[in-house]
Parts: structure tokens; C-alpha cells; sequence
């Protein structure tokens, strides 16, 4: 394949992360449907409180957000909660919830949430200047972000990985990954396994499949709490030279560090992730809700949020205005056409195995 422009990337990450959205349905259901035409009629209240759950504040993007919406007269309050515990905390909390809203998950985790029927439907005015591919076809989570996941090298190193199945083999204890207990652990994860599908296999993948992941969960070094993959790589005296990392963590460690990270591209690709925004129909400040979705994925803030933290906006004009270190960074990357509809239905009994068998 040749490589693809942001816009190519863009709207391929956005065909494949929505597989598993076409196939699973979206069908609204009376009480949220119901929810969502009550809470059209209300006026949004400024001076409340807007609880968001969110895998997406790390390096300084939770408090800059807080801090740029209360510009706007905004009072959000931010709770961190890692992208692989996120959809099952809202559930768990359905009957006693304390979220307003989630921003952050992917396709998946997001499907888990609507299928729970705890979603209102809400298209946002920005949705022209997106792909729809990259949002729920029934308006039930509309992205405002799109992350490549890759492996990054340190400046001085004489040469990259080619690929994710061949570090466990060949780069023993080099290269850092994230646990299973985040979104990018698992969507590395995933990206390896559907490979190897066989419908005779364990859990669907080929004893191949299975063998690779091993290698590489077990040769790794798994990051800790409070570890940085940009701080041990840059540090001459530890071993690990290759780290795991998202596409904006990469280019905000670039320009802290002032250095310019090798990147593996694999042929085959590597997969982009959604950040989505959602309203939950639990919450009785849907329309402070919509209110904020509206202002957040709007071209000026989306620009400005790009700017800080090297993110790439789903917003097609804002796309126009990304840093020339975000187009270098990219622009040689293609996307890993990923069946999302088989990650859906596997990926918690992948990581399930995963941990129980490889992970020390």
C-alpha cells in the first residue's frame, strides 16, 4: 500500500473501527429515546457540576480541558478511569450512577455501552465536518479524536522493529509495552491476534496466533504505574530502547525532550483508535451534556486541543490545520485493516487468557 495522507488514514481508521457498529445494530429503545426528547426541551444549567469519565487525561490534557471549558463557563470535573474499566464501571453504576457523560473509548468498548441501553441519541452540529463512518450510524457516540498506537524508538537507535509479532523473538527485554488493563495494552493486543483467526482455534485464534502473543507479552517489560515508556527509553543506562505509545503521548514527548522518536511502521499497518464522546441517559444534565459535546469538538477548540497535545481531530477543517510535526509524525503510517466485529465479541476472554497464562 502507499502511504496515506491524514485524510486516507483518517477515513480507514474510521471504515474499519466502525465494523463492528454496523453489524451489531444501534436500535434506539423507548426509555432512551424518551430520555433524550425530555432533556432536548431543558436549558442547560452552567453553574452545575458536568462528571466525566474519561481514559483520555493524561499529560495535562484532563486539566487543560477543565481549565479551557471554564473559560467558557463550564465546571466539568474530569474522573480518570483506565480505557479497559471504563464501560464496565458505567454499567455497574447504572442504578446508582454518578457519570454525566464518557469521552475517550474506542468503537468497542463504546457498542458495550449502547448495547447496554445506557446511551441518549445526540448529533452533534460539528457532525458534518466528520466522517460518519467514525460515529455510531444512530447518533449514539460521535468521536472527537483519531489515535494511531505504535512503538516508538529512541533517537540513537541503529534500528526499528519491523513489526509487533516479531519482538518477542528478536528484541527481548528492549521494548516497553502497556498492561491489559488500558485501551492501548489491548488494542496491541487485538492488532496481533486477529492475524491469526481460525475459527477451529482457542478463543478463535490459531495456536500460532497464541504462540506469538506469548513471545510478546512474556519478553516485554510491562509498564507500572507512574513509569513513563519516554523516560526509560531516553535514560543510557536502561535497557529498554522501543516503547509502546499513542500517537499524541509521542509527539508531546518529542516536543518536551526536544528529540525526534523513531517510529515502526509495519506493512501490514498499525490500528487507530476513536476517542468518543457520549451522553449516558442516567443523567439528569443531558442537555449541559450536549452543550459541552457541541463547544469541545467545534474546529477553534479542536485546533487548539491538537496544537498541545499532538492529537489528530476527526474534524475534517481542523484536520487542515494540524502542526507540520503531526503530519511528519503521520503520514507514513497506514492503517491495520482490523475486523472490529471480531474484536467485539473476543477481546475480554483474549486478555482473560492473556493474563492468566502469560502474563508474570
Amino acid at each position: 500500500m502507499k502511504k496515506m495522507k491524514v485524510w486516507s488514514t483518517i477515513l480507514a481508521a474510521g471504515i474499519a473501527l466502525t465494523t463492528l457498529v454496523a453489524c451489531s445494530g444501534g436500535s434506539s429503545n423507548s426509555s432512551t429515546s424518551s430520555s433524550a426528547a425530555s432533556s432536548s426541551e431543558e436549558k442547560a444549567d452552567k453553574s452545575q457540576e458536568l462528571v466525566i469519565y474519561s481514559n483520555s487525561v493524561s499529560n495535562g490534557r484532563g486539566e487543560w480541558l477543565t481549565a479551557k471549558a471554564k473559560e467558557s463557563g463550564f465546571n466539568i470535573k474530569m474522573v480518570d478511569i483506565p480505557g479497559a474499566q471504563l464501560a464496565d464501571r458505567v454499567v455497574a453504576e447504572k442504578n446508582n450512577a454518578v457519570a454525566d457523560m464518557v469521552f475517550g473509548i474506542g468503537a468497542v468498548d463504546s457498542n458495550k455501552l449502547r448495547d447496554q441501553k445506557l446511551l441518549v441519541q445526540y448529533k452533534p452540529k460539528w457532525l458534518d465536518k466528520i466522517d460518519k463512518s467514525l460515529a455510531d450510524k444512530d447518533g449514539y457516540y460521535n468521536p472527537v479524536i483519531v489515535q494511531p498506537l505504535v512503538l516508538i524508538g529512541a533517537p540513537d537507535v541503529k534500528e526499528m522493529p519491523k513489526d509487533w509479532t516479531e519482538l518477542g523473538s528478536k528484541y527481548k527485554g528492549q521494548y516497553s509495552i502497556s498492561g491489559l488493563s488500558g485501551g492501548t495494552g489491548r488494542a496491541i493486543l487485538a492488532s496481533i491476534l486477529v492475524r491469526y483467526l481460525d475459527k477451529d482455534g482457542e478463543l478463535g485464534v490459531s495456536d500460532k496466533g497464541w504462540e506469538v502473543a506469548k513471545d510478546y507479552l512474556q519478553n516485554a517489560y510491562t509498564l507500572q504505574k507512574g513509569e513513563s515508556s519516554i523516560v526509560k527509553m531516553l535514560d543510557k543506562d536502561d535497557p529498554i530502547k522501543y516503547g509502546m505509545m499513542w500517537g499524541s503521548g509521542a509527539l508531546v514527548g518529542q516536543k518536551e525532550n526536544n528529540v525526534e522518536f523513531k517510529v515502526m511502521s509495519p506493512k501490514i499497518g498499525v490500528p487507530f483508535v476513536t476517542e468518543q464522546t457520549m451522553i449516558l441517559n442516567t443523567s439528569k444534565k443531558q442537555a449541559l451534556a450536549k452543550e459541552f459535546i457541541e463547544w469541545f469538538g467545534q474546529t477553534d477548540i479542536q485546533v487548539e486541543y491538537s496544537k498541545k497535545f499532538g492529537s489528530i481531530p476527526a474534524n475534517k477543517d481542523a484536520v487542515k490545520e494540524l502542526p507540520e510535526d503531526t503530519k511528519k509524525f503521520v503520514n507514513p503510517l497506514k492503517t491495520q485493516d482490523i475486523d472490529w466485529e471480531v474484536v467485539g465479541k473476543h477481546l475480554d476472554e483474549w486478555v482473560e487468557k492473556a493474563e492468566l497464562e502469560y502474563v508474570q
